[in-house]
């Protein structure tokens, strides 16, 4: 195996913890990558057990099997590995003749796989293309496109509302400015482009200036808060009774939409709040394991930097 397909799972040993695998269960991987996760998974699933692997590159669905492959016939679970976008999971899992999950997780955000590999466009670091696809063979939209494209009020809307960004509105005039005089079309460009919008002094703290831009852009590329939404209601539905799911956020958009799509799912009621008993009948779907998220130890974070903002939150189907 390649060394740009070496991966290190964040919140390992908490993921496996909480998810409780045991003998013979069903668990889906919807962010199968490396297989970082799935291949400590599937020890515990054993043979009589199921792993079901989705995700959109397939370099990584071929990695991933290669490595979880490794693992001695006798020990291995029945893998199924499946290209495609965790949103679709219904059509994912009924073409795949699924019944029911045991175990759910979501690892959010950019693959390690990504960020490296320059070509694909995600990082601010590397120069390449602005191009931020998960999966270029299906779809159209690009970075590229947003950046030359779109108007000052849209550009400061997705950089504003995706990322936080106070230099938002300053950064999108910039952006209209420079693709002016010619297209922005490489990582490299854009980041000149934002270093130039951004102060000296709001520079110097912070992190990368381009880090937040190029968040934003991606998850307009990918629509992934949709998707995330979409993936979270459908993994409920298909999580059997007692299964549990556990997410792995990286940013605060993903982690609220995580927390509130939980805590809908465990308190269903929409009868009055004046009302002294529950008449509408909705019964909670869920349980919430985790009320506050789990963190990455100081260990983790220092031997993984990609883990200081993950956090990890786990609900329980009754």
């Amino acid at each position: 195996m390649t060394s740009e397909y070496r991966h290190t799972p964040v919140l390992l040993a908490e993921c496996l913890e909480q998810l409780e695998l045991k003998p013979q269960h069903t668990f889906l991987d919807c962010t199968l990558g490396f297989a970082g996760h799935s291949f400590e998974a599937a020890k515990r699933l054993g043979p009589e057990g199921l792993l079901i692997g989705i995700d959109q590159d397939e370099v990584a669905l071929a990695a991933a099997a290669e490595r979880l492959g490794q693992i001695p016939e006798g020990q291995r679970p029945q893998l199924k590995l499946l290209r495609g976008n965790f949103g679709d999971m219904d059509e994912l899992l009924v073409a795949a003749e699924v019944p029911g999950i045991d175990a759910v997780l979501f690892d959010l955000g950019v693959s390690s796989v990504q960020i490296d590999t320059a070509s694909r466009g995600f990082s601010f670091k590397e120069n390449g293309p602005l191009d931020m696809r998960m999966d270029p063979g299906k779809q159209t939209l690009t970075a590229a496109e947003i950046v030359n494209t779109y108007n000052a009020a849209d550009l400061t809307r997705i950089i504003r509302g995706f990322s936080d960004e106070k230099w938002a509105s300053r950064i999108a005039d910039f952006i209209v400015r420079a693709r002016e005089d010619a297209p922005i079309e490489t990582s490299e460009a854009l980041v000149d482009i934002i270093k130039a919008a951004i102060p000296a002094s709001a520079r110097r703290a912070g992190g990368h200036p381009a880090k937040r831009t190029f968040q934003a852009l991606r998850i307009e590329v990918n629509s992934e808060l949709t998707v995330l939404r979409r993936g979270l209601d459908a993994a409920v539905r298909w999580l059997n009774p007692g299964g549990r799911a556990a997410v792995i956020s990286y940013h605060s958009l993903e982690d609220r939409i995580v927390k509130d799509t939980f805590a809908s799912f465990a308190n269903r009621c929409t009868c009055p709040p004046d009302l002294p008993v529950c008449v509408c009948g909705k019964e909670p779907v869920l349980d919430i394991i985790t009320r506050k998220p789990l963190l990455p130890t100081p260990q983790e974070v220092e031997r993984n930097t990609r883990a200081r903002s993950a956090k990890l939150r786990v609900a329980q189907k009754r």
